[in-house]
């Protein structure tokens, strides 16, 4: 990795210090997913960052993403069934696209998709990998075409390599019917969260993304865990009246 300007650096050894205080004891694979893509964006040159994990069957679902156009971006490519991510997944090695209008032939339905948008230009997707096997993929975004400097790649493989670890940990490495259990209550908290996004939203006459922005402050700001605070919301234990205080930034 190439050296980083001494702010940054000490930004950087701060993330990996939370990411690794996350994952002590009882942690909650969501939550370490979303405070990792939220170091992603405050670290590197991306605009936004979006993480997909395979379920048991290797189908490629949305588990974290810094933004609604972010989870746009991987939606489109999954919806396309074509796009760096998948391809990442496929080949578990960075795919790096600097500027995807290039890549009209390579991606035609993903890059006629984005281009009806007006989403990201630039996209870069590294690999959650296990041995040589990707169990997923962390992307980043940018709405600028442009490359990746190998020092930032460096550090976003880095990144992905600590969700890697996050979500297997060593007893899950070593039974795989636990890998595919740990992946499936990732997926299942992901669901829930949508769900609570829409009935914030609804309640409180708020964008979706903002409404995820007060969902996730009132977690953090109650030591509560992002999919547990979701599950109270969508089950009408914890009312959405009750969320209403203009989001902090995340750690």
């Amino acid at each position: 990795m190439s050296s980083l300007p001494a702010d940054r650096e000490r930004s950087a050894s701060h993330a990996f210090v939370v990411l690794a205080d996350t994952m002590v004891a009882d942690y909650d694979a969501i939550d370490l997913l979303d405070r990792l893509i939220g170091f992603c964006v405050d670290l590197l040159p991306a605009e936004a960052a979006g993480i997909v994990l395979g379920d048991a069957r290797r189908e490629l679902r949305v588990v974290a993403a810094s933004s609604e156009a972010a989870e746009l971006m991987e939606l489109l490519q999954l919806q396309s069934d074509e796009g760096p991510c998948l391809d990442c997944f496929q080949s578990a090695t960075p795919v790096s696209v600097a500027d995807l209008t290039g890549a009209a032939a390579r991606w035609p339905r993903f890059v006629a998709a984005v281009a009806e948008r007006g989403q990201f230009r630039a996209v870069h997707a590294l690999p959650l990998r296990l041995r040589g096997q990707a169990i997923g993929a962390l992307n980043l975004f940018d709405r600028e075409p442009g490359s990746l400097p190998e020092g930032d790649l460096a550090l976003g493989q880095a990144l992905a390599d600590v969700a890697t670890i996050g979500i297997l940990q060593e007893r899950a490495i070593r039974r795989a019917e636990v890998v595919n259990e740990q992946l499936q209550m990732a997926l299942t908290s992901r669901v829930t969260i949508e769900q609570a996004k829409g009935v914030l939203s609804q309640q409180l006459g708020v964008s979706v993304e903002v409404a995820f922005e007060r969902l996730r402050s009132y977690a953090r700001s109650h030591n509560g865990k992002l999919a547990v605070v979701a599950s109270q919301i969508v089950r009408r234990e914890l009312d959405p009246a009750g969320i209403t205080a203009d989001p902090s930034p995340p750690d």
